[in-house]
């Protein structure tokens, strides 16, 4: 199966993506799933008005290191102005900009961003007009099927997106309505795919490795953008990657758990500091430990730890 994938300039050795997580795809993150295979990363959601106020929280998202390249921007805002701006700012600091368009939050679409954009074909025109005028990097854009079930117009906005000279195209097949609930209807990324001459990449309900081979093989989409499948699991990466070779998929040990984790908690330390990495990591370790034998008594004690040292005995203790 091919796994190649370029989009733009960027030649990628794999077409499987760490997909934008607000308040997830940090730094650590990034790292970790770069290791186990994923060719391409992504920030989390940098928002336009931020870069260009200068804001220092707003840089720190960007924040990266030579391994953790190439990586991909993520943009949301609603004013093509600011977004062509906020591009020719975050180009110094990646090697693609993402337009996001399809955050379905309350808080990104109340602002006229994400989700909500997808209401104004005209607008997305002028945006990705705008951004691609003032960045020569890979642009892309992430979109969902529509506002709603009777408004769904991705293949509309996916074909303005390609019209305006956008690289590629995301696709996350469910509406704005829905929000995550529901099964996301995998054969609208075949129509787009089939709509449009750019690459087409697909998301949703991408949580194990034959998961990511069935949307390949199903709708002869590009490449996958892998989102919350990859939480506590990074492996997803290696394991489809494997399959995709005509290999099996082979799930992680309960030592590779500890030691994985581990490595996310002392990278997390680095990045932030021992109050605000353990702080974080009990999400993280509630996802890491799906699965095993006593995890609903484990989260509960991981959600009580307040220093590094208790949660990596707690870490080891349970784990092993």
């Amino acid at each position: 199966m091919k796994t190649r994938l370029t989009i733009g300039s960027l030649e990628l050795a794999e077409n499987l993506l760490l997909a934008p997580m607000a308040g997830i795809t940090n730094l650590p993150m990034r790292i970790l799933a770069r290791e186990q295979g994923a060719s391409l990363c992504f920030t989390e959601m940098v928002s336009v008005n931020g870069l260009v106020r200068e804001g220092a929280k707003t840089f720190s998202l960007m924040k990266s290191t030579p391994q953790d390249r190439p990586l991909g921007i993520q943009l949301f805002g609603d004013d093509p102005e600011l977004l062509a701006e906020g591009a020719r700012m975050a180009g110094e600091w990646g090697d693609l900009i993402d337009i996001n368009m399809g955050c379905p939050v309350r808080k990104v679409v109340g602002s006229g961003a994400g989700s909500a954009l997808l209401q104004s074909p005209e607008k997305v025109r002028a945006i990705v007009r705008a951004v691609r005028r003032a960045t020569k990097l890979p642009v892309t854009v992430k979109i969902r099927t529509g506002w709603t079930a009777e408004s769904a117009n991705y293949l509309e906005i996916g074909r303005i997106v390609a019209a305006e000279g956008a690289d590629a195209i995301t696709l996350h097949p469910r509406t704005r309505a829905q929000m995550f609930e529901g099964r996301s209807d995998w054969s609208q990324i075949g129509e787009l795919k089939r709509s449009v001459a750019i690459p087409v990449l697909g998301s949703g309900d991408l949580f194990t490795a034959p998961d990511v081979l069935a949307m390949l093989e199903q709708t002869g989409c590009d490449g996958v953008m892998i989102a919350r499948g990859a939480l506590g699991n990074p492996w997803i990466f290696r394991e489809a990657l494997a399959l995709q070779a005509g290999g099996e998929a082979v799930s992680p040990t309960p030592a590779e758990r500890l030691a994985l984790a581990g490595r996310h908690l002392a990278l997390f330390v680095a990045e932030a500091g021992e109050r605000v990495a353990v702080r974080e990591m009990r999400k993280h370790l509630c996802w890491y430990a799906r699965g095993v034998p006593g995890a609903a008594q484990f989260r509960g004690r991981v959600n009580q730890i307040e220093g590094r040292t208790e949660l990596e005995s707690a870490m080891a203790e349970f784990f092993r």
